[in-house]
């Protein structure tokens, strides 16, 4: 058995995930953390792992097979998993869609530069939601598709609550409408707009004197998080939010609806979902299953940047083309 040496750049919580996941693949080892924090504050729960400072890496590219990249934020992707290309082949979970094609062109000239082989935007969306679109668009190409997220919680979102005036905390859930999903089930293949696919529900604790009303309308009214969409304000204690609000649930729907016949007579729906008590330990998992795939791949010097899109489903298992064919096929 191949033992794929696994390094991790970043260990907020989908770093944390990823060494998670790593115990329970046999054939992963966890070889480093790395972290831009003073190296001495991190304190892994995987005895005996060393922790390089982010500056330090060119002095370990031989330590890891594979480094995941886990950016604190959309912002650091783009700069550190081109950086990191350089050095290791690499995973990120880049989920900027919009920019995807920019983030795979720089991330591409890096690897292929420095004879790597990098994945990007790896995880449930994009990633697994990925794969279900495109199949469906193979399988039914008259049709149309719908994505629905949620329920589950938007950290983003919650981050948007987070800096309005008078707010002290605050958490915010993307719940999908249901009687859009049912139209869409039932074949009707509705145009909907963004106010009817999804509602938004927040969850706001109020500094002590806070204009509540303000801090509502400031919400609702918030362009480009909450203006276009059906938004429900509740104001719960501190005590309320750590009790009830704690956890970072979140799934959702991807659905392709098509028919065939000679007029079109027949209707069909396929449907992937997903419910997801943990999003970054279920995020984690992804990015180790294509870890495995890109320790492969470079192994067969296919260098340069890769999508889910790129890779054969063999090369995400741990057992062999023969076990595979025995026991999933």
């Amino acid at each position: 058995m191949n033992i794929t040496r696994i390094g991790i750049v970043g260990y907020g919580n989908l770093g944390k995930g990823v060494e998670l996941a790593i115990r329970s693949n046999p054939d992963m080892k966890l070889a480093f953390i790395a972290t831009r924090r003073d190296p001495a504050s991190v304190t892994p729960r995987t005895e005996g792992v060393p922790v390089y400072a982010y500056a330090d890496l060119a002095q370990h590219t031989a330590d890891a097979d594979v480094v995941i990249v886990c950016g604190g934020s959309a912002t650091d992707l783009p700069r550190q998993t081109p950086e990191l290309a350089k050095l290791f082949n690499v995973v990120d979970s880049f989920d900027t869609h919009a920019r995807i094609p920019e983030h795979f062109a720089n991330v591409d000239a890096a690897a292929k530069e420095s004879a790597h082989t990098a994945m990007i935007s790896v995880g449930w969306d994009p990633g697994m939601f990925s794969l279900a679109r495109l199949y469906g668009n193979c399988i039914l190409p008259d049709g149309k598709d719908y994505t629905f997220w949620g329920t589950g919680v938007s950290q983003g979102h919650s981050d948007a609550i987070r800096r309005v005036e008078g707010v002290q905390d605050g958490k915010q859930y993307t719940v999908p409408v249901k009687a859009a999903m049912d139209a869409v089930r039932r074949g009707e293949q509705p145009d909907l707009t963004t106010r009817q696919k999804h509602t938004r529900e927040c969850y706001v604790v109020a500094k002590p004197g806070a204009d509540k009303a303000k801090i509502e309308h400031d919400i609702k009214t918030m362009p480009n998080y909450f203006d276009e969409y059906d938004t429900t304000v509740h104001f719960v204690s501190q005590e309320e939010l750590n009790r009830d609000h704690s956890g970072i649930p979140h799934g959702g729907f991807v659905m392709r609806s098509g028919v065939t016949g000679a007029e079109g007579e027949h209707k069909h729906l396929i449907e992937y979902s997903l419910k997801l008590d943990s999003n970054p330990e279920f995020t984690t998992s992804v990015l180790i299953a294509y870890a495995r795939a890109v320790s492969r791949l470079a192994r067969e010097n296919s260098f340069g940047c890769k999508t889910v899109f790129d890779i054969a489903p063999a090369y995400l298992s741990p057992l062999s083309g023969e076990e595979l064919r025995a026991k999933m096929l």
